[in-house]
């Protein structure tokens, strides 16, 4: 195999958009539902009155500026929940000490270790690719003799908007507590 080809491979097998930045925690297969544990973070947030499918662009620029202004490193994935829209950045471990202040645009939030329902999908990031995988999870909940649902559900997304969207993955998440 030439060279050439082989970097296509790897580019192919891994995009861009997970590969060089640090992961808040392990993705789900997809096509996968599972129960896991999303760890304490720290996260930075942006809020609009519009769904997140009408103001994800908006969203993603104000955060994108927080970071390059507070010199904050881009980590995988991207959470969001849909009504109102609201765009999470995990912060990087490196980053944890720094002394991030909100501002007008970004709020600085921890958010305590959590037990998630979720589901991986690949696919594009659209309303109706969400609203799928959502009814799934939420179909494999209302099943479950174990575990009730405990908060609102919400996305989070993997790859880079330019990252085909054939090879991207999200996954939906509903917070669980155990039914007793």
């Amino acid at each position: 195999m030439n060279t050439m080809f082989m970097l296509c491979a790897v580019a192919v097998a891994f995009p861009i958009g997970v590969l060089g930045y640090e992961k808040a925690f392990t993705e789900t297969d997809a096509g996968i539902i599972e129960t896991k544990t999303i760890p304490e973070r720290t996260l930075i947030v942006a809020q609009r009155n519009e769904s997140y499918f009408e103001a994800n662009n908006a969203l993603f620029g104000k955060l994108f500026r927080y970071i390059k202004d507070n010199d904050v490193s881009m980590t995988v994935p991207v959470k969001a929940h849909m009504n109102p829209g609201q765009m999470y950045f995990y912060v990087g471990r490196k980053d944890l000490l720094k002394d991030l202040k909100d501002t007008g645009d970004v709020k600085v939030v921890t958010e305590p270790e959590q037990l998630v329902m979720s589901i991986g999908v690949r696919g594009g990031y659209s309303e109706n690719n969400f609203q799928e995988a959502r009814e799934k999870l939420f179909s494999q909940l209302d099943a479950s003799r174990r575990w009730k649902k405990s908060g609102n559900d919400y996305a989070v997304f993997w790859h880079a908007p330019y990252v085909p969207a054939f090879m991207k993955r999200f996954e939906v998440h509903v917070p669980i507590q155990p039914k007793d």
